[in-house]
């Protein structure tokens, strides 16, 4: 295990945050898709599926704000080490971060920052921020990926061993990749 257990879940759920975003990229550089975070059913299933706990608005201004904080954590996460520190600092200081001991539902001792009280979208980065802290002082940015697919421009965290992980999960990016490898061998071989 590269990091705690509480860490690499902060870090796939920021992943998997950034990713609802539109992550085709097409040849003009522009990106499509679809927006997995455009209505608050959309985000009721996201915080359920992270198993976010705290309070919630379920309002548009909920809404707007992680997608927000979604837009901030990419920029950490394709940021070069000053830029990363700069910014979740920012975070951990826009939201008087306060690191706790906190246990609940079917998680044992981990890590809050926030109050339950706090603002959905304050408590998605600031759980990302504190999983980020440990990324940086393991000196261990270079796990922070964007998908190495030429369409796609999904992150993703790579806790391999060797640090060999190019492709994200989103779709069939490395399946591609690998089969057009291998029909450019084929074709290299007649």
């Amino acid at each position: 295990m590269v990091f705690s257990n509480d860490t690499e879940v902060a870090l796939q759920s920021a992943v998997n945050l950034i990713n609802s975003a539109p992550i085709d990229l097409l040849p003009d550089g522009s990106v499509s898709g679809a927006d997995r975070l455009a209505t608050l059913a959309e985000l009721d299933a996201f915080v359920a599926a992270e198993q976010f706990s705290g309070s919630r608005e379920h309002s548009a201004a909920e809404l707007a704000a992680v997608r927000d904080m979604r837009a901030e954590l990419r920029t950490i996460w394709t940021a070069g080490e000053d830029t990363a520190v700069e910014r979740v600092n920012a975070l951990l200081a826009g939201a008087r971060a306060l690191p706790q001991l906190v246990r609940h539902d079917q998680w044992d001792w981990h890590l809050h920052a926030t109050a339950p009280a706090a603002p959905l979208a304050q408590r998605m980065g600031v759980e990302a921020a504190m999983a980020l802290v440990d990324v940086i002082r393991s000196k261990e940015l270079g796990r922070l990926k964007v998908c190495a697919a030429g369409d796609c421009r999904a992150v993703l965290i790579d806790l391999s061993k060797n640090r060999s992980r190019r492709y994200c999960d989103t779709g069939n990016c490395g399946n591609r990749a690998h089969v057009a490898a291998y029909r450019r061998r084929k074709s290299a071989q007649t």
